[in-house]
């Protein structure tokens, strides 16, 4: 039986198993902070994330992009801090927001969260703190020691309260871990190094102790190998008594001479100390003894990171397979433990006391009871103060306390224990109750306050009601602890806090009687009732009260305010189903105080009232204002109406919009016929408002029949702005002239565009005013002008002409003027008129009023004043012109001089009066097209051609001389014979000259320019003129060109011969360009335009100019003449163009010409390509003495590139010079191994270290069959894994097998050996030496690719290899099916059993159990041995069922029936019965009583073998089937067990029918034996007679005697019970008439309020009342 363990071990995950990469399980990428999260860094295909688990969530995981250097998780919530090189960043993932982030200009080496708002941050030289809240930046706490330097920080530990901080680091020193720990106080600014491995702080309470004293504890292994824990105390309170300093051994076994601690954790709950060390082992240490408790190996591999494990108070962690594992103390047998293994009775008792553990119950129990009774109450008290939860602090313990014997001046024991028991902590319910009684009675209150602050004492209804005796107050803090809500809300109510009622009625889920307590709260405190109702109504999960009760409580105290108040609180909400309360506040305030009901209803708040009722009560109480917003019937309105003084006008306004309109226009007529001077401002403010509604034509009428015209001003001069109806606007300016208001008549005539104006206008006229000014402005504004002029002349209103001129508009005068003379005025009234407007008149529209009566002369003085006054404006001097020309008063200098006329409008004016005057207005505007058409229509191409001349219009040109226009060539002869050569103005000349080229008339053009240059004129030597002539005559008659080019000397040489050119005129010019000895340009004309290279190469040998040379050159390189353009180069000393000379000559392969070309152009610049390209030319004409000169001077060529180029052009004797002298090993290796110089080639690889250079010389190699030098080069690649696989792909292809495994065997050793080498020739070998893969796969497996090698040997049939592969890489499932599908090389017994227990597929038991089935049989018992734990034993029984093969797996039935299972028993037991085992069938079924007992025995019934009958009996007994049993036994005659079986089963009857049934088959000492053995179910009556009747008295005798024995012995017991209860009742009676009458009863007592003295005469047994002492009620 296994040891019974004092700690739980669980495993919480495999984070293998989650999808964890086993690479990223360890300490640097792997971080855990709390037992909620674990934060794990992957890189998953080149990709970088943070898995995080969420150990609360059922292991849940989460994957986020993120690429950082650490992650760590809060230890609470979802907020993760990252660190990636100097960034520090905090996120909230749930809320996605970064919370704060920070730049740290110090590497952070190491850091964790040491509080849930605090990060530390563990640099190289020092420590900060960063807090995550503000915007503060990390504050540095203390500085690193120097012994820390070096290490590697593990650790950073805080105190509690943060005064304490340790640091904790690692390094390897002398072939060992040494730890190195820094302690410093932040109090003292001081540090201590010392010597450790894993520390802890915690807080422990001594006894004795008033404050937890603060420990620190550390391990550490020396290098002696000894290892110590060490407990000291960093901070004594004052008042503590001194902790005593712990030094222990720490064991470590034999097994791990290199084993050091690495975390240690400490519970807090039970002071007990996790350490665990890096070899996988668990210790556990008090705390406060620092005894060695537990000790024992949790995890075989390192648990490299660990923390506290709060829900168990134990330690959780992680190690390098990926397991999260916790240790915790298992409260049910550690003390058991202790006490049992240990034999530590004290540190059982502390631990105990610590966590209230069990276990240790009987010792606190004996240890009290052996303290009281020696005396030493402190001491038991103490011990009874420390039970574990509290066991012996009961009210026996208080009792016994309380009867001790009391000292005389000193302090009572019970007083002594309470005493002890507030200095431990808090007093429970009993022990307040009992403590409360005597301070309250001692009328020391202030101490129980005290007490209750302090949570020292526990809070019950029977203390609160003991309390309120005293302080009503202080019982309700006391209810208030205790949640006695009926008292709590009692006390509310009698302290007058009623607003904490709700809240806490609310906060407990408890619902008082609100209506009586109402009705209290309005009896005593009237204003209080109404906030507190008021309260009820607005609680958020709907009213606590009716409201309609509150008002009945209300109105039953007379407190109308009160319910008014409450109920305009309650209907503010204005809800349909609360009318009735709306009506019933109206009501009672309209006959308890109207103005009250006036404000609310003024205030609008309620509108679901019985608006009739209340009409009726406002009427009744004079608001007449009211009444009439309640009602709505026309009789009422009516009736209301006459009271109207009485209501506020605005109002009744805006109550005539709620009445219809034929009720608003009724109620209009009464008030203008009952009251006409008095109503009319309120009917007028009516129609204003509501004129929309009743129609203006309406209103009209209404006002016009009771002849109101100031009624009807007011009225519509306040909508006659925003109306648009002309009836509005008629009838205003109506009503305005007939109450005076003539301006706002002329204002509405002014700004109104609606009225209707021919009406207006008529009634104006009619209208006779003294004032015409709205008439005038009628006529104005819609054009009745020669209307209004005909009314005010024949009505003698001439001055209201001037006033309609000077004032009105004055830009009418041109109409006036003509109406005047339309009705024959007199022309000096009408020159006066226009001498009399001062304002800006139209002159064109009153000249043309005048000249259409041909009356324009009249306008001559009015003229010349308007000239005098400076006036500019055209129409003015249009009209002078006029006069001029039709008087014929000298009107050539007035057109010729004036600026101001219009030319276009007068030139038009005298084309048919004089043309040439007309040719004046046109010159003058430049009116080009009108000129030019007046000009040509009269023949006056003169005077067209010098207007054309000097006006350089180009348009003009090109329209004058178009094809189309017959007139052209009368026009071009004007042009050359006059007025050309009157010119002297070039620009007129010149753009007369672009007109004839612009239309296309060369010939023309040609004969004018002769005419100017070639004869005698201004323009001889116009340099612009020759270009021209000749331009022309290269285009018109290039025939003339080249006497041009002789006969003028002042052309422009260059552009006249691109003319040429563009016109292919190429020898004119080469002429030209000869003749200005432009020698460059002129070899252009014959190199690109003539194209003769040899007339070329003639001119520049003539000329012999470098440009010259230079451009025959490349001319002569563009035909591919490369040596004679090289020839041409190198004369002209240009070398300037090499980069261009060098391709050509390289694509016509004239090297030795290019050697010249370069070493000139050598010699002009040292340029890289010029360089280069020498070098390279050196090379292709095989010149390697010049190329080596070349190379050990000076040089700026690119020895590199022409290396290349040799090397790809097979130059490799070259390319091996280039190569050496830059020391390029790489492609130097190359070369030689093109040169079959391998030996070579490998030396320049060594020299290049370039794994492509070595892969190119090592497949040369292989391909020489060079496998020595292969090798060599082999090994310098295969310890790059990328490079592995072609390397082998290439010998493989080659069929170089030997030397590829040959190569890998040498390459195991190499310090870089890798992997993937190992993977690669275990592949090899199981594909070509199959012999040495199983000792390689035993030698390397550790360092082997499993997968890749498990593919290569499934592939090659390698079963053993294989199976060990699959072992391995824990795939023991796929292990245990490979070994059962090719059982014939790769089984092994011993083999299949350690793999089979450790396989997950549970269907893979039972596959190897059919396996060996059907191979092994005889090995099933040992294979099933080993998997008991693991199968279904049921499973297993019904496979070897069907096979029958049950009687194989025996010794498995047996070692597995302890499980009771069905299956297995049914099994076993058929086995047995086939086997005749009888003893072993009862062995079977008595040990195990999971079968069907019914069938075994119903099978074993009719056995032919006695023993196998007796079972079928024993199971029928068993099954309470007596009769069966018995008539089995009987048949048998087993007549023992038949009694025996009577006497088991309790039945009378069936032990009467056994004894029947001995007397008739004459059993006499069967009868005698039956009576003893069924002694209490056989009757003696039934005996007696029975013996009898059949002779028997001597057999029943003995039966009888004892059977009278006890009849007499029982009745004597009841005489004496009888007397002693008859003496007990009447000496309890005589008490209680002594004694008064309790309050209460006992527990359990019936109620005494009948029951009289008598009723204590009963027996307590009978009443089931307790046993009580008086001593309980706890009194002193």
């Amino acid at each position: 039986m296994n040891e019974t363990l004092p700690i739980k071990f669980q495993e919480h995950a495999q984070l293998l198993s989650l999808g964890v990469n086993a690479a990223s399980i360890g300490f640097n990428t792997l971080t855990m902070e709390s037992e909620r999260f674990i934060c794990v860094r992957e890189v998953v295909n080149d990709n970088n994330q943070v898995v995080i688990i969420d150990m609360e969530d059922d292991n849940s995981i989460s994957r986020r992009p993120i690429t950082a250097d650490s992650v760590i998780m809060h230890p609470t919530t979802k907020v993760m801090a990252l660190k990636a090189q100097g960034q520090l960043q905090v996120f909230n993932l749930e809320i996605k927001a970064k919370i704060k982030s920070h730049i740290m200009h110090e590497e952070v080496v190491f850091w964790r969260w040491i509080d849930l708002k605090t990060l530390g941050l563990v640099t190289n030289s020092a420590v900060y703190h960063w807090s995550i809240e503000g915007d503060s930046a990390p504050v540095k706490i203390f500085e690193r020691h120097s012994s820390l330097a070096g290490c590697q920080i593990i650790n950073y530990r805080t105190s509690s309260d943060g005064s304490w901080v340790v640091l904790v680091g690692i390094s390897a020193q002398q072939n060992r871990v040494v730890g190195s720990m820094q302690l410093y106080s932040k109090e003292r600014g001081i540090s201590q190094p010392i010597e450790g491995h894993a520390a802890a702080f915690a807080e422990l309470t001594l006894d004795d102790a008033a404050y937890p004293s603060k420990l620190f504890s550390f391990a550490v292994r020396s290098a002696s190998g000894s290892a110590k824990l060490q407990i000291i105390e960093v901070d004594r309170p004052e008042g503590n008594p001194p902790f005593q300093k712990r030094n222990v051994e720490v064991f470590f076994p034999p097994e791990a001479p290199s084993d050091f601690p690495v975390a240690m954790q400490i519970s807090q709950k039970y002071g007990i100390i996790y350490l665990v060390t890096k070899m996988g082992f668990i210790h556990l240490y008090d705390l406060e003894t620092g005894s060695c408790i537990y000790m024992n190996r949790i995890s075989s591999e390192t648990i490299f990171v660990t923390v506290e494990h709060t829900a168990t108070s134990g330690i959780i962690g992680v190690n390098k397979k990926g397991q999260v594992l916790s240790v915790s103390v298992d409260e049910n047998t550690i003390i058991p433990y202790i006490i049992n293994n240990l034999n530590n009775m004290e540190l059982a008792l502390k631990l105990a006391s610590r966590g209230g553990l069990h276990g240790a119950d009987s010792l606190y129990e004996q240890r009290f009871n052996q303290l009281f009774s020696s005396g030493a109450y402190g001491e038991a008290a103490k011990v009874a103060a420390n039970s574990p939860r509290g066991i012996l602090r009961t009210v026996e313990t208080i009792e016994r306390f309380h009867r001790l014997p009391v000292t005389p001046n000193q302090i009572t024991p019970i007083l002594q224990y309470f005493g002890i028991l507030l200095e431990k902590g808090s007093l429970n319910k009993f022990e307040s109750l009992a403590l409360a009684r005597p301070i309250l009675q001692q009328n020391r209150k202030a101490l129980l306050e005290k007490w209750l602050k302090e949570d020292k004492l526990e809070c019950s209804e029977e203390l609160g009601d003991f309390v309120k005796q005293t302080d009503s107050i202080l019982a309700l803090s006391v209810y208030l602890r205790a949640k006695v809500p009926n008292k709590v809300v009692m006390c509310f109510a009698e302290n007058n806090q009623y607003d904490k009622i709700l809240a806490y009625s609310k906060t407990f889920g408890y619902e008082p009687d609100y209506n009586s307590l109402l009705y209290n709260i309005a009896r005593t405190n009237p204003d209080k009732a109404t906030e507190f109702a008021t309260s009820l109504m607005s609680d958020e999960n709907g009213p606590l009260i009716a409201p309609d009760k509150v008002v009945d409580v209300f109105l039953s105290q007379n407190m109308i305010q009160q319910a008014t108040s409450f109920l305009l609180d309650y209907l503010k909400q204005n809800r349909p189903e609360d009318a009735a309360l709306q009506t019933r506040v109206l009501e009672m305030n309209l006959m308890h105080a109207p103005q009250v009901a006036d404000a609310i209803m003024s205030a609008g708040m309620l509108t679901h009232y019985d608006r009739v009722v209340v009409g009726t009560l406002c009427e009744k109480a004079g608001l007449y204002q009211k009444a009439l917003e309640h009602y709505t019937d026309a009789h009422d309105i009516k009736r209301i109406i006459p009271h109207t003084h009485l209501m506020n006008a605005e109002w009744l306004v805006s109550y005539f919009g709620t009445l219809s309109v034929d009720q608003t226009l009724d109620c209009l007529k009464e008030m203008l016929t009952s009251n006409l001077r008095q109503n009319l401002q309120v009917v007028v403010q009516v129609a204003i408002k509501y004129s929309e509604q009743l129609q203006p034509h309406n209103l009209v009428d209404l006002f016009e029949n009771f002849k109101s015209n100031e009624g009807l001003y007011y009225y519509l001069g306040s909508i006659v702005n925003v109306s648009q109806d002309p009836l509005v606007h008629f009838k205003y300016i109506q009503a305005a002239c007939r109450t005076g208001n003539v301006r706002e008549a002329e204002r509405i005539c002014r700004e109104s565009n609606y009225y209707d104006a021919e009406k207006v206008k008529n009634f104006l006229k009619e209208a006779k005013l003294s004032d015409q000014l709205p008439l005038i402005i009628v006529c104005d504004r819609h054009g009745f002008v020669h209307d209004l002029v005909l009314h005010l002349y024949h009505n003698n209103l001439q001055k209201f002409i001037e006033v309609y001129v000077q004032r009105v508009n004055p830009s009418r005068t041109p109409e006036v003027v003509g109406g005047l003379l339309d009705v024959g005025c007199d022309e000096d009234i009408i020159k006066n008129l226009l001498l009399s407007v001062t304002g800006e008149l139209p002159v064109g529209k009153l000249c043309e009023e005048v000249e259409q009566r041909n009356r324009l002369k009249l306008l001559l003085p009015w003229l010349n004043m308007r000239v005098t006054e400076g006036s500019t404006d055209p129409e003015v001097y249009n009209a002078l012109a006029k006069i001029y020309i039709d008087t014929n008063n000298n009107p050539e200098p007035f057109l010729k001089e004036n600026e101001h006329y219009d030319s276009h409008a007068i030139g038009k004016y005298c084309e048919k009066r004089d043309p040439y005057l007309a040719f004046i207005c046109y010159e003058k505007g430049k009116c080009d097209y009108e000129l030019i058409n007046i000009t040509t229509e009269n023949s006056m191409f003169k005077h067209q051609a010098r207007y054309l001349i000097h006006r350089k219009d180009d348009a003009l040109w090109a329209f004058v001389l178009q094809e189309n226009n017959e007139h052209r060539r009368e026009l071009i002869d004007q042009i050359v014979a006059t007025a050309l050569p009157e010119c002297t103005v070039p620009d007129d000349v010149s753009t007369t000259v672009k007109a004839f080229m612009n239309s296309n008339l060369p010939n023309e053009l040609i004969e004018l320019l002769e005419k100017i240059v070639l004869e005698n004129s201004a323009f001889n030597d116009n340099k612009t003129l020759q270009n021209l002539l000749i331009f022309t005559a290269v285009k018109a008659d290039p025939s003339r060109v080249m006497d041009y080019i002789s006969r003028l000397d002042n052309f422009d040489a260059t552009d006249v011969a691109e003319v040429c050119i563009g016109e292919s005129l190429n020898e004119e010019a080469f002429a030209i360009f000869k003749k200005h000895n432009v020698n460059v340009n002129a070899i252009n004309v014959l190199i690109d335009k003539i194209q003769d290279l040899d007339r070329a190469y003639e001119f520049a040998d003539r000329s012999d100019q470098p440009e010259v040379w230079t451009k025959l050159a490349k001319a002569q390189l563009d035909n591919m003449r490369v040596k004679d353009a090289i020839d041409s180069y190198i004369r002209a000393n240009d070398t300037s163009n090499y980069m261009e000379v060098t391709r050509n000559a390289m694509m016509d392969n004239k090297y030795e010409d290019l050697v010249r070309y370069l070493q000139v152009a050598r010699k002009h610049s040292r340029e890289p390509y010029i360089e280069t390209e020498l070098l390279f030319t050196y090379a292709k004409t095989d010149r390697l003495a010049d190329l080596e000169d070349f190379l050990s001077s000076p040089n700026l060529a690119q020895v590199q590139q022409v290396g290349d180029r040799c090397f790809q052009a097979h130059m490799f004797e070259a390319a091996k010079i280039l190569y050496s002298n830059i020391s390029n090993y790489a492609s130097l290796a190359s070369t030689l191994v093109h040169l079959k110089d391998y030996q070579g080639a490998v030396d320049c690889a060594r020299k290049a270290n370039s794994t492509k250079v070595w892969k190119e010389v090592n497949t040369e190699c292989i391909l020489q069959n060079e496998f020595r030098l292969a090798q060599i080069c082999g090994l310098h690649i295969i310890v790059h894994a990328e490079e592995l696989d072609e390397l082998v792909k290439v010998y493989e292809r080659n069929g170089f097998f030997d030397e590829l495994m040959s190569l890998l065997e040498s390459g195991l050793g190499l310090e870089r050996a890798h992997m993937g080498m190992f993977t690669e020739l275990a592949v090899l070998y199981s594909k070509y030496a199959p012999e040495k893969i199983m000792e390689h796969l035993k030698l390397f497996v550790a360092r082997i690719n499993i997968p890749k090698v498990i593919r290569a040997c499934n592939d090659t049939h390698l079963w053993r290899e294989l199976i060990f592969l699959y072992v391995h890489y824990d795939e023991f499932d796929n292990a245990i099916t490979a070994m059962m599908e090719n059982a014939a090389q790769s089984w092994e017994h011993s083999v299949f059993k350690d793999i089979i227990v450790k396989v997950s597929n549970v269907e893979l038991y039972y596959k190897a159990l059919h396996f060996y089935l059907n191979e092994h049989p005889l090995l099933l018992n040992d294979l099933l041995a080993v998997m008991v734990p693991r199968i279904k034993h049921s499973r297993v029984v019904q496979l070897f069922e069907k096979s029958d093969n049950i009687p194989l797996i025996k010794p498995y039935l047996v070692s597995v029936q302890h499980v009771n299972d069905k299956l297995v028993n049914k099994a076993l037991n058929e086995l047995l019965i086939e086997e005749e085992d009888y003893e072993s069938l009862r062995d079977s079924i008595d040990a195990h009583d999971n079968i069907d007992t019914v069938d075994i025995a119903q099978c074993l019934e009719k056995h032919e073998l006695l023993e196998f009958r007796r079972i079928s009996a024993h199971l029928y007994k068993k099954n309470r089937r007596w009769r069966q049993s018995i008539a089995l036994s009987k048949q048998d005659r087993l007549f023992k067990d038949a009694m025996a079986t009577a006497a088991e089963s309790k039945d009378k009857e069936v032990a009467q029918e056994l004894l029947q049934y001995f007397i008739e088959v004459g059993k006499r000492e069967c009868f005698a034996a039956m009576l003893y053995s069924c002694y209490d179910l056989l009757r003696p009556d039934v005996v007696l007679e029975l013996s009898w009747r059949y002779g028997l008295n001597d057999f029943s005798m003995p039966y009888m005697i004892n059977s009278l024995k006890e009849q007499f012995n029982k009745i004597e017991l009841l005489e004496k019970d009888v007397k002693d209860l008859k003496e007990k009742a009447e000496k309890q009676s005589s008490e209680q008439e002594n004694v008064a009458m309790p309050v209460l009863g006992g527990l359990g007592n019936p109620l005494m309020l009948t029951g009289g003295p008598g009723s204590f005469h009963q027996s307590p047994m009978m009443t089931g009342t307790p046993h009580y002492s008086q001593g309980q009620s706890f009194g002193f």
